[in-house]
């Protein structure tokens, strides 16, 4: 069967599938969307296990955590959430809602994170009562195959359609794109060229941007409790999140303070010009991020880039030369190592990320450690990016967390900087059209040309 014959045979299956879930009730939909949610849950350890075998990048214990850290807070946050029938109405604009499927959603998930963009996607587009079709990256099709399975094991009690979640079994850029062009909607998650492949297709789409985080480091912020959470954020799943840090820009009358801490919590640092040059060819030969590096230990990076790390060795400070495009180091290093800067004043530290947004990562995320509101609110309106994440562990708490109120989610929105469609986290809303009741209020009141214009 040619590649044409085979989308189309998908969606038309899709198609008949998801006008029968249609029928279903929000009991019902909530069944199966917690199935799959539980099913990520419950196998967790054996999902870790064969992603990191298949894509061979990442930490199993990391992906353990991924995996059952992200069923509960998305099945948490969506679990109460209406989407069949009427789901509001506002008694002061006399607007009811009614929530309807988009039809046949396609995803396309990433091979750095194969098992809970799926879960997460399939989730939201689940809950809007669509059918959903995925098209996993080849390097994660075994592990896309062996998930989708245990899905329609798992919601098979509930009566649904067979064919409600199909996937490309052997899935090729140019399959990819034949899949986008016929669905209904497109959830995006991986490189920028599949991304904009999306946006091109001539159907609804949402996609993600770069990541680029900078960690800005306040002055007088209890460090001692900041570095142990950028560690964490940079090294989890060994650095292949879009939100994990990628920066530490501290104030420099601390900043020798602030790399003895990191120091003593498992970090090395170096200033060397022959090292710092090493890692720079090692992690972007020819300017471009070293495939065969991302999601690799760091001292898988160490010793590539030729540099003899201590025993215990988490993660690599590099001092970088200028912000921007002074240095390449500036750029989303997917593998635990991190820049570092100086500033002298906040307003410099907020230049600082700005300049190294502009070469990559615009519209994602900032991660500031700081006490200072006033700081907090400059930061948010002086940088182009969706979120700002406060005093917390960005790459396991920027899709959501159960201490923030950011929706939980795997695909992050970045906005018109990123040339995306939305500028927040990716959510079950984002999946279901919604038709508007517009109720005639006759004790509204007109105003009169006096009291509208003066």
């Amino acid at each position: 069967m040619e590649d044409r014959e085979y989308i189309q045979s998908l969606v038309e299956k899709s198609r008949v599938a998801q006008k029968a879930f249609e029928k279903f009730t929000q009991q019902q939909v909530d069944d199966v969307v917690k199935a799959i949610a539980k099913t990520v849950y419950d196998n967790a350890e054996l999902l870790a296990k064969m992603a990191v075998e298949e894509t061979r990048m990442g930490v199993y214990e990391d992906k353990v955590k991924k995996c059952r850290g992200k069923a509960s807070i998305i099945w948490n946050h969506i679990k109460d959430k209406k989407t069949v029938g009427v789901i509001s109405y506002n008694s002061e604009t006399g607007v009811a809602e009614v929530a309807k499927p988009m039809g046949v959603i396609g995803l396309v998930t990433p091979c750095t994170n194969p098992i809970v963009t799926p879960m997460c996607n399939a989730m939201f587009a689940l809950k809007g009562r669509n059918a959903v079709i995925i098209a996993p990256h080849p390097r994660a099709k075994k592990e896309t195959a062996f998930l989708i399975d245990l899905f329609k094991k798992n919601i098979a009690c509930y009566g649904v359609p067979d064919d409600l979640i199909q996937f490309l079994e052997n899935p090729t850029p140019d399959m990819t794109g034949l899949l986008m062009k016929a669905v209904d909607a497109i959830v995006a998650t991986g490189g920028m060229g599949m991304v904009r492949a999306a946006y091109s297709s001539g159907k609804p789409a949402y996609g993600v941007g770069a990541g680029n985080v900078q960690c800005i480091v306040d002055k007088g912020v209890d460090f001692k409790a900041a570095v142990p959470k950028i560690i964490a954020g940079r090294i989890f799943d060994n650095g292949i999140i879009c939100s994990g840090e990628q920066t530490v820009i501290a104030h420099e009358s601390e900043y020798d303070k602030i790399i003895a801490e990191f120091k003593a919590n498992g970090a090395y640092y170096t200033e060397n010009a022959q090292e710092t040059e090493r890692l720079r060819k090692a992690i972007f030969p020819d300017g471009v991020m070293n495939k065969n590096l991302v999601g690799q230990s760091i001292q898988k990076v160490a010793e590539i880039a030729g540099i003899t790390l201590p025993a215990g060795t988490k993660l690599i400070l590099v001092k970088s030369k200028a912000p921007g495009e002074a240095d390449v180091l500036n750029e989303e290093k997917m593998c635990p190592v991190i820049a570092t800067f100086k500033y002298k004043t906040f307003e410099e530290a907020v230049d600082i990320a700005n300049a190294n947004l502009d070469v990559a990562g615009k519209g994602h995320s900032v991660s500031i450690h700081s006490d200072d509101k006033e700081h907090i609110e400059y930061a948010a309106n002086r940088i182009p990016v969706c979120r700002v994440l406060i005093n917390q562990v960005c790459s396991t708490m920027n899709g959501g967390s159960f201490f923030n109120g950011f929706a939980p989610t795997t695909t992050l929105g970045c906005g018109s900087w990123g040339n995306n469609s939305i500028s927040e986290n990716l959510d079950y809303k984002h999946l279901i059209n919604i038709t508007r009741i517009g109720y005639y209020m006759k004790d509204n009141h007109q105003p009169t040309d006096a009291e509208l214009w003066g």
